[in-house]
Formats: structure tokens, C-alpha cells, sequence
């Protein structure tokens, strides 16, 4: 199982997702990862670890924009590499 989020904003969606991903954090402990776009221009973090771990805060300044998907892994297929960390 893993857990997937979306939201679409009128500001910087980077926090709501990054709060959405802690609660979804049961759903997937094996790595976590958000994109979210701004003015045409994607902004990708993603790496093995829990939520926590991955996102800190230069990251989050890093991940603007007003739209963006997370999600949190739980491995069923594959192998733990963070490079099978999503999304892709």
C-alpha cells in the first residue's frame, strides 16, 4: 500500500502536503517524495526515509507553487532503492 495526496491552491501548497504526507505515513514508510509546479516549472524531492527525514526545511523552500502531488511508499514490488522513490 501506499498513500498518494493532490491539492491545488491559491498559495504554496508545499506545507499542506507536507502535512498530509505525515498523516499519511502509515500508509508507506519506505520513502516519500512531492512535486509541485509553479508558473510552468516543476520542483522535485523525493528519497528513502520517512517524511520527517526527507523534507527539511531548505527543501521546503525549494518546493514552491500553488499545486502538487505527494506521496509516501510502501514497497509491494521493486527493490528500496530511493531511486524507485516517487513520484517519478
Amino acid at each position: 500500500m501506499c498513500g498518494v495526496v493532490g491539492i491545488f491552491g491559491r498559495g504554496n501548497v508545499n506545507q499542506a502536503l507536507f502535512d498530509a504526507l505525515t498523516v499519511l505515513q502509515h500508509r508507506g514508510q519506505d520513502a516519500a517524495g512531492m512535486v509541485t509546479c509553479a508558473n510552468g516549472k516543476f520542483h522535485l524531492r523525493k528519497d528513502n526515509g520517512l517524511v520527517r527525514d526527507v523534507f527539511r526545511t531548505r527543501h521546503m523552500h525549494y518546493l514552491t507553487g500553488n499545486m502538487g502531488i505527494g506521496h509516501v511508499r510502501y514497497p509491494t514490488a521493486g527493490t528500496s532503492s530511493s531511486a524507485e522513490a516517487q513520484p517519478f
